[in-house]
């Protein structure tokens, strides 16, 4: 499928156009969960997920058999600032390793099930750096979203991404910041481990960036400030909406690709529930922001989508559990 749009203004009016979870399957759902064999609210938030995953497929008895985790690659000019603990080759080192099959996100795919596609977008051109222009001009920012739009299987049944991107963390701080506010002090972390001396030089490169760059409009943070991976995410996201697959949001990067389409249309990440909370200090506060309660907390600060990943066995285990079950009619038990 070609994505319904070729500017961001177009962008913004498919997320605007996007469809509502069906209440007709909220009722549904939560009708048969009080009828299960188990005590009311016993299985915890997973009956909530499992009411929430049953809107987005218009059934009150969903399964979910085709989940799938795409993770996408890019490059940053914002590395020549020296903001990360590693060289730009790394980026397309590691895309060889997805592709072998070598990385955590494959085991986990596997594990859980999941289709798993890898998409590495212009690594030999980076964004410009954010510092000294825009990171992407409208078009790039364009066919990078668009990208991550075509990336989605429409037969999928949930969907994880991932990213993959030295410097990345650099450009969501400066994107969270942007489009969350606050200073850059609130949202900058150590990424993949950079010292004090490096945090001290990322937090000031995303404040020399926030200072560079009108960032009112949510789109233009992400253009300005971005990556051509945090662009397909975003896409990505958006086209789950207008398939209907519920999304599984990763970590840091993945939930400020996100934040920009909720800034920039209230309500663009209702069929999205946050994987895990990871442990880049600022992704518990852009959580908040977002109003998503993580499903896991383990520490993760791995990327790839591999949180994400993490949480769909929760989910399966959620979706599982409502279809699966029995009902007290069913079972011959007597309800309490």
């Amino acid at each position: 499928m070609t994505a319904p749009f070729a500017t961001l203004n177009e962008f913004r009016a498919t997320l605007e156009a996007a469809t509502a979870p069906d209440m007709a399957s909220i009722a549904g759902a939560k009708e048969r969960n009080v009828q299960l064999t188990k005590p009311p609210g016993a299985l915890g938030r997973l009956e909530e997920l499992a009411i929430w995953y049953a809107s987005w497929r218009n059934t009150d008895r969903p399964s979910i058999e085709k989940p799938q985790i795409i993770v996408f690659a890019g490059n940053h000019g914002v590395c020549a600032q020296g903001v990360s603990a590693f060289p730009p080759e790394v980026t397309a080192q590691m895309v060889g390793n997805f592709e072998l099959g070598g990385a955590a996100i494959n085991q986990l795919a596997k594990t859980f099930g999941a289709t798993l596609n890898v998409h590495a977008l212009e690594l030999e051109m980076p964004t410009q750096d954010f510092t000294t222009a825009p990171a992407m001009s409208e078009a790039e920012v364009v066919i990078a979203l668009m990208v991550g739009w075509d990336a989605v299987d429409p037969k999928a049944d949930l969907l994880v991404t991932g990213e993959m991107g030295i410097g990345n963390t650099t450009s969501a701080a400066a994107v969270a910041a942007a489009v969350l506010g606050g200073p850059a002090t609130d949202w900058t972390g150590r990424g993949t481990g950079v010292d004090d001396d490096g945090l001290a030089r990322k937090t000031d490169v995303v404040a020399r960036g926030l200072a560079l760059h009108d960032t009112s409009d949510p789109l233009e943070a992400l253009r300005c400030l971005g990556g051509r991976e945090l662009a397909a995410m975003a896409g990505a996201i958006a086209a789950a909406r207008h398939h209907r697959i519920p999304v599984i949001l990763d970590g840091f990067i993945c939930c400020a690709a996100a934040a920009t389409l909720e800034k920039a249309v209230a309500g663009s990440l209702d069929h999205a529930v946050a994987g895990h909370l990871s442990a880049e200090g600022a992704h518990e506060k852009l959580l908040a922001a977002l109003g998503k309660e993580p499903i896991l907390s383990l520490d993760l600060r791995l990327g790839e989508g591999s949180g994400g990943a993490l949480a769909i066995g929760m989910l399966q285990a959620a979706v599982a559990c409502h279809s699966g079950m029995a009902t007290f009619a069913e079972a011959g038990v007597a309800a309490g």
